[in-house]
């Protein structure tokens, strides 16, 4: 019998320590006077986002409506304490006055398991600040200005596949299309490579673009793995990489090689990138290696076509709502492009101001009905609403 009562004291003993440890820490915000939910033991405030009940923007927003007279609230992650500010003060503290202290992005980076996320977005602050300081200015509008041409081009051509699937098909799904002339303007304005998408839907750069943010069990797994369990995460780096990332890295490992060889000269970013590991002193001699070379394109690349496709998705389906808009935009384009000869110029875009709030005004609403609509749109759809006056009056 006093076998099993030690037996049973050890096993309390274990589960009181084990218990400890999950909750040791949950008195940070407390003894700060910062208030924030109740976490639960090891799981912390994350139960929803770690079983995919709900999205971290989605939970955010929960908080922050939650706690609207808070200037900060104090959550955890597991047993790290974290920290959502709403205060604008505190925010711009941060992100300004403040920076120093908060450039790290506390994500894990395991290039063996993830080639691509050694980028801008995730890398640590040795690395990050150097090469941050010598990207920044690769988005000047003078750098624009010098791709502009690109971005015209690919917009002509668009214009002509819409005349010939229009007069065929009758029907065009605005945001697959918008996807594909994004991904266009990406691969002549990043990769060289023109019109792969709009031209041919089985193209190599089309096939990579839509894996990028596809959902399957294995980037799942690994975002999860990464977020909780970064020990088995990093046993991801037995396994080859994604096929998406292997196709990609090859395309950048083949457009460089055939540049080099050939001493080809392109204004886009991927000259940029190639003149800058051609003087590592820049970059306080960290290693810029292809690899690393093509990280930054891969977030240029998953950056650049998700959020202006959606843009222009969104404007689109807006302005078929409303025909008056649309046709005052079009003479706004149509004015400017006659002053030269029908062609858009790079300095002009600045002056559309009627073209600057249309693309302002559309946002995202989960209401069902708008004002142009009373009809639903649908189980899950999130319908969008251009308001007349403020495009009139701002």
């Amino acid at each position: 019998m006093s076998n099993y009562f030690e037996i049973l004291c050890g096993v309390a003993a274990l589960l009181i320590a084990v218990y400890y440890y999950a909750t040791s820490t949950f008195d940070f915000w407390k003894n700060r006077g910062v208030v924030g939910p109740r976490p639960l033991p090891y799981i912390g405030n994350i139960k929803e986002i770690l079983f995919a009940r709900k999205s971290l923007a989605d939970y955010t927003r929960e908080i922050y409506i939650a706690y609207k007279n808070e200037p900060m609230v104090g959550l955890y992650s597991r047993r790290s304490p974290v920290l959502l500010l709403r205060d604008p003060k505190l925010i711009k503290n941060v992100l300004i006055t403040d920076f120093p202290n908060f450039t790290g992005r506390g994500t894990i980076i395991n290039e063996k398991v993830e080639p691509l996320s050694a980028n801008l977005f995730f890398l640590e602050e040795e690395r990050w600040r150097p090469l941050r300081n010598h990207l920044s200015p690769m988005f000047s509008s003078g750098k624009l200005r010098e791709m502009f041409h690109l971005i015209v081009e690919c917009s002509q051509y668009l214009e002509k596949y819409l005349e010939e699937n229009v007069g065929r098909t009758g029907i065009i799904e605005c945001q697959a299309l918008a996807a594909k002339y994004t991904t266009d303007v990406i691969g002549s304005c990043a990769f060289g490579i023109e019109r792969s998408a709009l031209e041919n839907e089985n193209s190599e750069f089309h096939k990579i673009s839509r894996e990028v943010f596809a959902v399957n069990l294995r980037n799942f797994l690994q975002q999860k793995l990464k977020e909780f369990v970064p020990m088995l995460y990093n046993l991801l780096a037995l396994l080859p990489p994604q096929n998406f990332v292997l196709a990609f890295m090859k395309l950048v490992s083949e457009t460089m090689k055939y540049r080099r060889e050939n001493n080809i000269a392109r204004p886009d970013f991927m000259k940029l990138l190639m003149d800058l590991q051609k003087n590592p002193d820049k970059l306080q001699n960290i290693e810029f290696t292809d690899t690393m070379l093509t990280a930054q394109l891969g977030i240029f690349f998953a950056a650049g076509f998700v959020a202006p496709s959606m843009a222009i998705s969104n404007a689109l389906y807006e302005l078929a709502l409303n025909q008056d808009v649309q046709d005052k935009l079009r003479e706004e384009i149509e004015e400017f492009c006659g002053k030269n000869n029908g062609e858009l110029k790079f300095d002009d875009i600045k002056k559309m101001k009627y073209l600057d709030k249309v693309f302002k005004e559309p946002s995202f609403s989960r209401t069902r009905k708008t004002e142009t609509s009373s009809t639903w749109r649908g189980k899950d759809a999130y319908p969008l609403e251009i308001r007349k006056d403020a495009l009139t009056h701002v």
